[in-house]
């Protein structure tokens, strides 16, 4: 069964500064139109509760609703949507050799959040702390390089995970 607009864009609120007009928007300024594919994409990560989905998680969410979407599909709708001219998606790897996606959280001094990540439940920990722009900064200098982002990823264990390896 096809269902071309299983969504219904007018129910979605806007999440982390995107919504399906600012898709619409960046879309058609790159002279890329949306497709029903891209805003079904898009809106299972506005509906979503910040979880950090593979593409395989977005492609079964949108086969278990009913839409006809190939997985391929949803790979080339991913990428264009973490591509400079989108900047809707931010791509990560948390070692897992697949990559998940989530919103592009953007903060005030322009950085992403950080991730921690549990070895023992695969659980991941958001938080936005930024203590690194002195190093940033000292670097940028160093090697006379123009740093625009950077991502940092810890690992170890939750507290119920510390907890069950103490015993």
């Amino acid at each position: 069964m096809l269902i071309t607009n299983f969504w219904h864009a007018g129910d979605i609120e806007m999440r982390d500064g995107f919504s399906i007009e600012e898709l619409k928007k960046r879309l058609q300024n790159s002279r890329y139109k949306l497709t029903h594919q891209r805003q079904d994409v898009l809106e299972v990560f506005l509906n979503s509760t910040g979880e950090h989905l593979s593409a395989e998680e977005v492609h079964r969410t949108l086969r278990d609703k009913g839409y006809d979407i190939g997985l391929a599909t949803v790979y080339r709708t991913l990428e264009l949507m973490c591509s400079p001219e989108m900047n809707i998606l931010q791509k990560m790897e948390f070692g897992e050799k697949r990559a998940r996606y989530e919103l592009k959280k953007i903060q005030e001094n322009g950085h992403q959040h950080h991730h921690l990540i549990c070895k023992g439940c695969d659980k991941v920990i958001e938080f936005s702390e930024d203590m690194l722009e002195g190093l940033e900064q000292k670097i940028a200098d160093q090697c006379n390089f123009n740093i625009i982002d950077h991502q940092v990823l810890f690992y170890g264990y939750c507290q119920e995970c510390a907890k069950k390896l103490e015993n």
